[in-house]
């Protein structure tokens, strides 16, 4: 019982995590997630390096870490790769 009642505090903090991310956000955290540099995101996104910069401190505000390493565990734990 008490596993159940933790899976589920957990599923519904991710799922708020992730409902605060715009598309966007959830796709510049895909490709961070997948070890793709700033250069090479805002080039598949068509953004300036600068945007994409933004959009990586955005991420890290709204989920609560500080690196980027920080941004990955976050996908790892939360089951996002």
């Amino acid at each position: 019982m008490i596993d159940d009642y933790i899976d589920q505090r957990e599923h519904a903090s991710t799922a708020s995590a992730l409902d605060i991310l715009s598309s966007r956000e959830k796709q510049v955290l895909q490709l961070v997630v997948e070890g793709k540099s700033s250069v090479e995101i805002a080039e598949m996104l068509h953004l300036s390096t600068s945007t994409v910069s933004t959009y990586r401190s955005r991420l890290m505000g709204k989920l609560g870490v500080k690196d980027v390493p920080g941004l990955v565990r976050f996908a790892v734990e939360h089951k996002l790769i």
